[in-house]
């Protein structure tokens, strides 16, 4: 079955310089890296990039890709997922996958297109800064995680949470979406 999206040729990874096919999208994610590395003070070793999230609802199983990982002090402290159009319908799978990507809350999800940008508070759920300027320099975060308690996540939450993202990720998305691996 052909891809998703537009292949334009290929492109470097500015965090592994490896190949990628070059399309709109990975050209969005690119930027974000560029931003996280030039501007944010973030070194690559700080960054997991690609990381597969298995998630299922019932017996429906699924593989979904977290853009970006950011790990301080060896705890993932904040996602980043990229996704084109609206912000507020990526909230929630976001926050769901701050749940389920590590056995605690990761503090902070970021949802960008691009380019906007929200970050959410991973407890809460609320909106704590809007842009992609606002997405937290590698100091602001080291600040942020100070006091966090890393509480774990109990299983009947995450057991909720995985079907969340099932249901807004998987669920009716386009049969060709090769970023979504069903199983």
């Amino acid at each position: 079955m052909d891809g998703h999206h537009l292949i334009l040729g290929k492109l470097s990874d500015y965090l592994t310089g490896g190949t990628l096919d070059d399309t709109h999208d990975e050209r969005y994610r690119q930027k974000i890296a560029h931003l996280l590395i030039d501007r944010k003070g973030y070194r690559t070793s700080d960054i997991k990039a690609r990381s597969d999230l298995l998630v299922q609802a019932g017996e429906k199983r699924a593989i979904i890709k977290i853009d970006f990982i950011i790990f301080l002090a060896e705890k993932a402290c904040m996602l980043i997922r990229y996704g084109p159009g609206s912000l507020v319908t990526r909230r929630r799978p976001a926050l769901a996958a701050a749940r389920l990507l590590a056995p605690y809350q990761i503090p902070l999800a970021v949802v960008t297109n691009g380019e906007g940008a929200e970050t959410l508070d991973g407890l809460s759920g609320k909106v704590v800064g809007q842009g992609l300027e606002a997405i937290p320099a590698k100091i602001e975060l080291a600040r942020h995680i100070e006091d966090i308690t890393w509480e774990p996540i109990a299983a009947e939450r995450a057991e909720m949470e995985s079907r969340i993202i099932y249901a807004f990720e998987v669920d009716g998305s386009c049969p060709c979406d090769d970023s979504i691996c069903r199983l």
